[in-house]
């Protein structure tokens, strides 16, 4: 059917690709295994606790009960193609959600009924923002004890700064919630329990008559006002008819003006069939996010634009990498533009090589069915590329073209990791690597103080996974140190430096010049520039990129204690060359030590990454908890309550918090619970900075 497999671009009209996110325990994984149930592509209902959800199959997330990395499906419904992706909670997983948001059309965020919006539904809701993601709302788990669906629409309006329009009320609360109102059709829909395959479609309960009425004028009030014509026709008195109202709200959804909210118990199988219509009437398909446009590699100014047509050279965008002990390298790829084939060759712009298309999957999961092709508006994987990584384009040579790229959060934590024999510190470098181009958030480098493998990630839980899957899946038995926080250097002090570089090498004379200037900049990554003098004297390219790597490598070793550079930006003032000594290996070292003469007069300071921390906890564990905060050098933003419980919003030097999970356990009797996220790199006090240093050996 052209629905599942489009033959033409037209069918792809048909098409959805979304995710599903969410704060940690808003229930994402129990709603996609009811998604996967109702459209027929799952027999039974997965439970999160009993470990036997179909997306959350790897063994650390079935333990643990919780989702690490984003698996996608496909599914149909009501003659849709569904491309699916569940995506983690946790905040140390959040490279998961960016780069799934990268190649999404669109987005369901959920919502718990009780806690409304959390610390990480805040996050991956701006990481939408960044992307023009539309996104439509589920709260979810109105069954619970607390819940309450319009504290939930007040919360999304003041803390995520957006107008939700409610598309549903439920009926009853808690232990009494049965069904929903739609009120855009006036009907309601009942649940009696079962697997929720069933539903009756009745009239509104008379106890919510007025409410509903009040809710569905001011819903349709809103919606016309997306629309000019339906404007005019309603204030003249006119009835809108159903379909008008949905016609309209879907462009108000894709030009994101509108974010309708709909409810629901997916652990109690009620309210999900809606929301697939919902799904399917008012996120966009391929066709509604048309071309994309692309750089040309050898000239960024130049703009690329790829259509939403098979007949275009293809396009595509390798967004995530996993290692399968059986097929291999898995590379995930959403295609733009014309056809990617078994057999053929594309090009990899970054590294300027080849790669053939030797097998290509459709995932379900972590199983997988060979199919022959993915056309644009398509969402697969290619089994066994050995250069392309995360972020990087996959073209035709006749017509290269690259995306932009995905964005890598910097690693905040570090644990040194030895292998336990000499026999298997080989093994023990080849997992690690695979590790890494797997997750791009997570980085290894060795010290070079102590020559020790340090592990980078973005929390104790992220290094723990990884730590466990080093072991389970490379069976690598090693030794793990303490963690250790990822400090920052930045300067506060504009200085000039200079480099002279006059060598002789392998017996032929070698020579560069460069000197510039350092300064604080903004841009976290800061900023190389060279000046129009530079510019103008029209150095050969090879040349300008050696000086470009050059420091950027430089900024990479801080001069206090060899920590990365932040904020810290170059503008190159000028370069002296020679026609015949003059090579990119002596700009490159002239670029380097120039750098590091300027950053010895540009008072250089350490900076140590702050964490938002909200927590949760009843009343009589408060006073213990903001004593502990206070002892870990924590500040108190604000308290609040929600419900029955306080929510204090607070921030912590990452160092103070290793662990504070089993710290706020003990302190609680195990009755609240937190989430944390990283916030910002401050400045470390000078004598707190003093001493950390001499700790480290550096004074």
């Amino acid at each position: 059917m052209s629905y599942m497999d489009p033959k033409k671009p037209e069918d792809l009209a048909f098409t959805r690709n979304f995710g599903i996110m969410a704060h940690i325990d808003a229930g994402k994984t129990t709603t996609t295994e009811r998604i996967l149930y109702y459209t027929g592509k799952s027999y039974k209902l997965g439970e999160v606790h009993d470990g036997d959800t179909v997306m959350d199959w790897m063994e650390q997330e079935q333990e643990r009960g919780i989702t690490i990395t984003a698996a996608s499906t496909t599914c149909e419904w009501k003659n849709h193609r569904l491309n699916l992706i569940d995506t983690p909670g946790h905040v140390d997983f959040t490279i998961e959600v960016e780069r799934s948001l990268r190649v999404l059309d669109g987005a369901i965020v959920l919502f718990d009924g009780v806690s409304g919006v959390e610390p990480q539904t805040e996050t991956v809701w701006r990481q939408a923002d960044r992307y023009k993601v539309p996104r439509i709302c589920f709260v979810n788990k109105l069954d619970r004890v607390g819940s309450d669906f319009f504290f939930c629409l007040n919360s999304i309006k003041e803390r995520l700064g957006v107008a939700p329009l409610p598309l549903q009320i439920p009926i009853g609360i808690e232990e009494g919630f049965v069904g929903i109102v739609d009120l855009i059709s006036k009907s309601a829909l009942f649940w009696d329990g079962g697997k929720g395959e069933n539903y009756t479609i009745g009239d509104v309960p008379g106890n919510l008559i007025e409410l509903v009425n009040k809710h569905r004028e001011e819903l349709v009030e809103r919606i016309v006002e997306l629309d000019d014509g339906l404007l005019e026709r309603y204030l003249s008195g006119e009835i809108i008819p159903v379909n008008d109202l949905k016609q309209a709200l879907r462009k108000g959804v894709l030009a994101l003006r509108v974010i309708p909210v709909l409810c629901g118990a997916a652990f109690k199988n009620r309210g999900i069939q809606p929301l697939l219509d919902a799904a399917v009437e008012y996120l966009p398909s391929p066709l509604d996010v048309g071309s994309v446009m692309g750089d040309f590699p050898l000239d960024p100014e130049k703009k690329i634009k790829c259509n939403i047509d098979f007949q275009e050279p293809v396009a595509a965008l390798a967004f995530k990498i996993s290692n399968d002990p059986f097929a291999g390298t898995l590379t995930y790829v959403r295609v733009y533009s014309g056809e990617l084939k078994v057999g053929e060759q594309v090009l990899n712009p970054r590294e300027n090589k080849k790669e053939r298309i030797q097998k290509i999957v459709r995932m379900h999961a972590n199983s997988r069915v060979e199919i022959n092709y993915l056309r644009a508006g398509d969402i697969g994987a290619v089994v066994g590329l050995k250069f392309t990584g995360t972020g990087d384009t996959l073209c035709s040579p006749q017509r290269q073209v690259v995306f932009e790229s995905i964005k890598t959060p910097e690693p905040v934590i570090a644990v040194a990791v030895e292998a336990k024999s000499s026999i298997d510190q080989e093994k023990m470098m080849l997992g690690l690597q695979k590790l890494v181009r797997e997750d791009p958030s997570a980085k290894i480098k060795a010290d070079s103080e102590t020559g020790q493998t340090l592990l980078l990630g973005m929390g104790e839980l992220h290094l723990e996974i990884l730590i466990d899957r080093l072991n389970r899946e490379y069976k690598i038995q090693a030794n793990i140190g303490k963690p250790q926080v990822s400090y920052r250097e930045a300067i506060y002090r504009e200085s000039v430096g200079e480099y002279r570089y006059e060598r002789v090498l392998g017996g032929e004379e070698a020579f560069a010049f460069v000197r510039l200037r350092v300064f604080s900049s903004e841009a976290p990554a800061g900023i190389i520039t060279f000046n129009a003098g530079v510019i103008e004297q029209k150095f050969p390219k090879e040349f300008i990129l050696a000086v470009e790597n050059g420091l950027r490598e430089g900024l990479d070793v801080g001069p206090l204690a060899s920590f990365p550079m932040i904020h810290t930006s170059v503008e190159v003032l000028q370069i002296q060359w020679d026609s015949v000594k003059s090579s990119e290996m002596s700009f490159k070292a002239a670029a380097a030590l120039a750098l590091r003469e300027a950053l010895k007069h540009a008072e250089s300071k350490l900076l140590e990454p702050i964490f938002k921390l909200e927590i949760t906890s009843p009343e009589s564990f408060i006073g213990n908890i903001v004593s502990d905060l206070n002892m870990r050098k924590g500040r108190i933003l604000s308290m609040s309550m929600r419900g029955v419980v306080h929510v204090l919003q607070a921030e912590a030097p990452l160092g103070n918090l290793f662990g504070y999970a089993t710290d706020l356990r003990s302190i609680s009797q195990g009755r609240a619970s937190f989430a944390m996220e990283f916030k910002e790199y401050s400045i470390i006090p000078q004598k707190s900075s003093a001493e950390l240093l001499k700790t480290m050996g550096r004074f």
